[in-house]
Parts: C-alpha cells; sequence; structure tokens
C-alpha cells in the first residue's frame, strides 16, 4: 500500500514528456513554414494572373481580382503571410539553439496565431466573393459570372485552394507551437 502511493507520489512530481521531440519539432517548424510560404506565393501569382477580358453583348468586359476589395485583402494577406513565414525561419532556426530562451516559444506561438487568423480572414473573404461570382445572388440581382468567366474563376478557385492549405499549415504551427510553449517552465 505504502509502495502504491510513493509510486502515484513520483508519477506527480514528474512530468510527461512531449511526444514531439526537439529534433522533430525543428523539422515540422521549418518544413511546415516553407510549405505555407510556397503556398501562400503560389496562390498570389495565380490571383494576379486571373485576368480574363470578353466582349458580351457587344461590350468589352473584363474580370480582376482588382475589382473585389475581397480578393485583395485575399492576396495581401497571402504576401504578408508568404513575407512573415520566410522572415520566421530565422527565429525557429535559434531557437534550434540548446542555451535558446525558452519564452521565445510563446512569441513564436503568438506570430503563428496571429498569421493563421489572418490568413483565415481574407480566405474567408475571398471565398465569400467567389461564391457569389459563381452562383449570383438573385435577392440582391446579381447574376454568376463563372459562365462567362471561366478561367477567371478556374484560376481564383485554384488560387483559394492555395490559399486555404497555408491556413491549414499555420493552423498546424499553431498547435505544435502551442504544444512547445505549454512546456515552457513558469
Amino acid at each position: 500500500m505504502e509502495t502504491e502511493n510513493n509510486n502515484s507520489a513520483n508519477l506527480k512530481l514528474h512530468p510527461i514528456p512531449s511526444p514531439i521531440t526537439h529534433l522533430s519539432f525543428m523539422a515540422s517548424q521549418i518544413w511546415l513554414r516553407i510549405m505555407a510560404a510556397a503556398t501562400s506565393i503560389a496562390a498570389v501569382i495565380l490571383l494576379l494572373n486571373s485576368r480574363q477580358s470578353k466582349v458580351l453583348f457587344g461590350t468589352d468586359m473584363d474580370a480582376r481580382y482588382t475589382y473585389s476589395p475581397a480578393f485583395k485583402f485575399f492576396m495581401f494577406m497571402n504576401v504578408v503571410a508568404c513575407a512573415l513565414s520566410v522572415l520566421s525561419l530565422l527565429p525557429v532556426v535559434t531557437l534550434g539553439r540548446k542555451f535558446s530562451n525558452s519564452i521565445n516559444y510563446f512569441y513564436l506561438f503568438l506570430h503563428d496565431l496571429m498569421l493563421a487568423i489572418l490568413l483565415a480572414g481574407g480566405s474567408g473573404a475571398a471565398t465569400a466573393f467567389a461564391q457569389v461570382g459563381k452562383y449570383g445572388n438573385s435577392h440582391a440581382g446579381w447574376m454568376p459570372i463563372c459562365e462567362n468567366f471561366g478561367k477567371f474563376c478556374h484560376k481564383a478557385f485554384s488560387s483559394l485552394v492555395l490559399g486555404y492549405i497555408a491556413v491549414f499549415c499555420y493552423v498546424l504551427l499553431v498547435v505544435i507551437s502551442a504544444n512547445k510553449a505549454r512546456q515552457i517552465p513558469v
């Protein structure tokens, strides 16, 4: 009976080690940041090249991302995410040193959380606008444009898919960073 009490006391004194080792933490941080930067810049390039012109009813019509504030916001957030993903590789590499300050993991978590929220907001706004472009809005009298501007819509859709992959990468980074920041001694 007494040995059981000693064993339970010993279990309470020793924290449960994280299943993620430091090396896998570093590898996942670097890989996910590179993946987020690559998908973000690919989404921007696709959206920048999504212009389409067409003659409808004798009038020359254009479909461009610049006509939508939602697409502009989406593009800007992806540029910011790409730049900050690349810039955040330096702090991640410095965290790999043995004598780095453990509070930096918390700052990394806040950075990842901020970017995940901004990317999700940009992707959500662009998705709402893309939905109106594809299906229209009969209550407001807006007709769908994707029937006439298919190339533009396909590129915008592909850009949105890449943007959501970047969001997913940052959500994973938030979870990994939160797990590492949780281990900071208070």
